[in-house]
């Protein structure tokens, strides 16, 4: 006789008490060594750093866009984030401190951040970084001239790409741009193998 898998229960959302509360927490990174792609957020927003995952907030695009794409099966959701590393797949932030708004963060804070991922990502040496957020990227990097897609310049082994932010504060793209983006990425990191 099979066992069926029990549906988990939706995840309680939290109170605006949680909510104040979680300013200024740590997600953990979900990572290890010689991933196919490492997605780089900016910072966790307060709804994330409630609950503890990444892109957490109903609303964000990032799941999704990974599914559409074909980077996972099936929709996953931010509480099994660790099934990601299965699939070659990791996440992190610029900044691991959770903020109302990304505009909350300095720019010594981003450049900090920089230089500690630029460490992490060299230690890792993921095959593909993929920073979620161009002006994030831009301060970080200390980089001008940034264009969606694949970049010129390397970190260690890792090429860079950079995509939109897949929050679902970002009116600029809908789900469908995030979608042909991370296709794109998917695409390219395939070829390369």
């Amino acid at each position: 006789m099979r066992r069926q898998r029990l549906a988990q229960p939706p995840p309680q959302r939290p109170t605006a008490a949680e909510l104040r509360a979680a300013r200024g927490r740590r997600v953990p990174d979900i990572v290890a060594p010689s991933l196919n792609i490492l997605f780089i957020g900016i910072n966790p927003g307060l709804y994330s750093g409630a609950v503890g995952h990444h892109f957490a907030r109903p609303g964000n695009r990032f799941w999704p866009a990974l599914q559409r794409a074909g980077l996972t099966p099936r929709l996953f959701t931010p509480r099994e984030e660790r099934e990601l590393l299965k699939l070659g797949i990791g996440i992190t932030n610029i900044v691991n401190r959770t903020t109302a708004a990304a505009s909350e963060l300095s720019r010594k804070e981003l450049t900090a951040g920089g230089r500690r991922l630029a460490a992490k990502i060299k230690r890792l040496k993921p095959r593909v970084v993929a920073f979620l957020g161009i002006d994030a990227y831009r301060t970080a990097f200390g980089v001008r001239q940034v264009r969606v897609g694949p970049q010129p310049v390397a970190i260690g082994t890792a090429q860079i790409w950079v995509l939109p932010n897949p929050s679902g504060l970002n009116a600029h793209y809908q789900l469908n741009g995030f979608v042909l983006w991370f296709r794109r990425l998917r695409k390219r990191e395939q070829g390369s193998n």
